[in-house]
């Protein structure tokens, strides 16, 4: 009877000779699928995965069939292949000036709340989170995974990534991205590389050494790479050494693809894209968001230059290719996206958002133990922040309206990210969430915009919570480390009327605290999220002991970092005029501190910090011991010797025959009072390892290393010493 009907419908023309699709072969590998993929396509359609629009671009190219979001990459319905629907989610799924009307997605707190939390587990099911929402909205592709290093503390990017360290970032980042993935989608890693700064991101080159270069920034990439393996790579806008990241044959061929073994694609940042061929020869496999670039380099030009035969078809052959094998190995083709919306479950994603608030606050000071905050009090005074209604948000493309709504947006009527950010608060109020806490106290609220009258309402409190805010977003930088808008100076008011002043941090970078020694206790909850009132309450009054520790160095002045002034800043504030002749000209960056970044520079120039890397309090106390190594391995044992349950962090530095120490692994254990848990790591050789530019590889020279547990960069600890003998490993 089938047969009967096969024949039928051949004679009536519904049917062809049978096609073997080898692509659908689940058994097959995902390189083998591709290939028979690309070989069935013509060259039109390989010409068409190659370039991608920018999906909620207002020039009238967009294909009717695209989501609002980042971009979108027309499918070969013929074949099969998927559109790839792509959305910013660095931080929850992406909806800037709400594009898409009304659409909220559930908001984790910054990137760096997140590192702060050195838990590698939290940093999974935030990702996989993440990655849940945006398939349940139809998007099979996210750029996330942001893992540039701090090397530009003013960066107003910061809040995106993982901090300064190389370990930490990777297995942050690495983890993020498994999670992103487990859902059948796509993670990038970005932004490849040394986008350490967003003033004149389009134009500067990043200097730097090629050994510090690999031993730094570089090392983090792969070792994520390694850990998350994204489907893709993003490479950044900025140049490197010279050469724009996006067409540098260095990073993308040499590093990425040969000696890492790369199998995914290269896909533009948006608007990264400066010409047709070069970009392909030196790795270049996508152009995204075609129509933010100068012009559309891989459209009509790109077709006209294969024609011509000044590109080999086998070439884009194996671009399509790369492209093919990761939405195959990710899961995306034999597990599709939903044409249709799904129903998202907030309520039991919001609790994934509030404890990463939560793990990721660091507690800085607590001065005579006045935290945990205890139920006698009468009356507490908030003040500045907008803490009456929410909590503030980093701006950009990361940028997330939340499940709770934006009491609170501020539009941008100049600098290069008025076009597509504002300064926004998500609606999770600290005023609320305290009142909640304390339904008998007098509890109240002050704006803090007059020194005055805060210090008047301040005098009158048991307890005084200064809400001090620094808003930085993608596409600009911050000036300088202090506060903005004279909240030091409120600070200080404040801290003069009451002796029981506590300042609650919500910022996307390390800030000077010229009012540290007059106030008694200081948190940092970074940018928290949908859920950053519940999570500073709840360390405030104990519920949650805080865990966080420092992802990044606090310095105690601009004038110890390795650039006391921000490369470019002059050039950029006058490019603001708008007058043509005021553009940011190219310039030059030099990473002088070449892999010695953040605390390993403070260590170099044997600067004090205001607050070492990995630096953080807690209500309880631990101790760690017995420390042994054979250079593979550290194990040691970690006591709880306080009065309260918490999460310790033990951190072990390795310090290298002449060298300087390196975070080399890390753990969070919970520990109730009394209690002592037995931790081990292992240790991956790169990280004692210098690169060898001559001989392409890496060297462990032999000799006496150190390795110390500590509880932050500067914890002279307790440490165990090993000889070893010199190792060789390739890239």
């Amino acid at each position: 009877m089938v047969s009967a009907l096969v024949v039928v419908l051949s004679v009536l023309g519904h049917s062809k000779q049978p096609v073997t699709t080898p692509w659908t072969d689940t058994h097959l590998s995902p390189d083998a699928r591709a290939a028979a993929w690309v070989k069935a396509m013509t060259l039109d359609e390989k010409l068409s995965l190659v370039h991608g629009y920018f999906a909620t671009s207002d020039k009238g190219t967009v294909p009717k069939e695209a989501l609002i979001g980042a971009g979108y990459v027309p499918g070969i319905p013929r074949l099969g292949i998927p559109a790839l629907f792509e959305t910013d989610a660095s931080l929850g799924v992406a909806n800037q000036l709400d594009a898409r009307k009304g659409d909220v997605a559930t908001a984790l707190p910054a990137g760096l709340a997140t590192a702060a939390s050195f838990d590698v587990q939290l940093a999974y099911d935030g990702g996989a989170m993440i990655g849940s929402e945006a398939r349940a909205k139809g998007y099979n592709v996210l750029l996330a995974g942001g893992m540039n290093l701090t090397r530009e503390p003013r960066n107003g990017r910061n809040f995106e990534y993982l901090g300064e360290d190389v370990w930490l970032a990777a297995k942050m980042g690495g983890a993020h991205i498994r999670g992103v993935q487990s859902n059948n989608i796509v993670s990038t890693i970005k932004h490849f590389a040394l986008n350490a700064q967003e003033t004149g991101r389009m134009v500067m080159s990043a200097n730097i050494d090629e050994a510090a270069l690999r031993e730094s920034d570089l090392l983090a990439f792969e070792l994520a790479i390694e850990d998350g393996r994204p489907g893709s790579v993003m490479c950044a806008y900025n140049r490197v050494n010279g050469v724009y990241a996006c067409e540098n044959d260095f990073l993308l061929n040499q590093v990425l693809k040969k000696d890492w073994k790369y199998p995914g694609w290269v896909m533009s940042d948006w608007g990264a894209v400066h010409g047709v061929e070069g970009p392909l020869v030196a790795g270049l496999d996508q152009e995204s968001g075609q129509e933010l670039d100068s012009q559309i380099f891989w459209g009509a030009p790109l077709t006209e230059a294969v024609k011509a035969g000044r590109v080999k078809e086998a070439q884009i052959d194996a671009m399509v290719h790369r492209i093919l094998r990761s939405i195959i190995a990710v899961g995306v083709v034999d597990k599709p996206v939903p044409v249709k919306p799904q129903a998202i479950d907030y309520a039991s994603h919001a609790p994934v958002a509030q404890r990463t608030a939560e793990q990721g606050i660091v507690l800085l000071k607590n001065q005579d133990e006045l935290l945990p905050l205890g139920a006698e009090l009468k009356s507490i005074v908030l003040i500045g922040g907008h803490a009456d209604v929410g909590v503030l948000s980093g701006g950009g493309s990361s940028q997330v309206r939340s499940t709770n709504g934006t009491p609170v947006e501020v539009p941008l009527t100049k600098g290069a990210s008025a076009s597509f950010c504002r300064i926004t608060w998500h609606g999770s109020s600290p005023l609320k969430a305290l009142q909640a806490r304390l339904p008998e106290a007098k509890i109240t609220y002050d704006d803090g915009t007059d020194v005055k009258r805060a210090a008047r309402v301040a005098k009158e409190a048991d307890v005084a919570i200064v809400f001090a805010t620094q808003w930085t977003t993608e596409a600009s930088d911050v000036k300088d480390l202090r506060l903005p808008d004279k909240q030091d100076d409120v600070i200080e008011a404040v801290a003069k009327n009451n002796k029981r002043t506590i300042v609650v941090l919500e910022t996307g970078n390390p800030v000077l605290m010229p009012w540290l020694g007059k106030t008694r206790a200081v948190l940092e909850a970074w940018y928290p999220g949908e859920r950053g009132a519940e999570a500073i309450t709840r360390v405030l009054f104990g519920e949650v002991n805080p865990s966080g520790h420092l992802p990044m160095t606090f310095p105690a002045s601009e004038k110890q970092l390795p650039r006391p002034s921000l490369d470019g800043w002059d050039a950029a504030v006058k490019a603001e005029s708008g007058k043509p002749e005021d553009q940011v000209k190219p310039f030059d960056v030099k990473y002088d501190e070449g892999a010695d970044v953040g605390y390993r520079w403070f260590a170099f120039k044997k600067h004090k910090p205001l607050f070492p890397f990995g630096f953080g309090l807690s209500y309880t106390k631990f101790a760690f011991e017995n420390v042994r190594s054979d250079g593979k391995k550290v194990e040691l044992d970690v006591t709880n010797i306080g009065s309260r349950a918490g999460a310790a962090v033990p951190q072990i530095y390795a310090t290298p025959p002449g060298g300087r120490a390196r975070l080399v692994g890390f753990s969070r254990v919970m520990l109730n009072p009394g209690e002592k848990k037995h931790v081990s790591f292992d240790v991956d050789p790169r990280m004692l390892a210098k690169y060898d530019t001559v001989g392409k590889g890496w060297i462990v020279a032999a000799g006496a290393y150190t390795f110390t547990a500590g509880q932050d960069a500067m914890d002279k600890g307790v440490s165990a010493q090993v000889r070893m003998e010199e190792q060789r490993l390739v890239p």
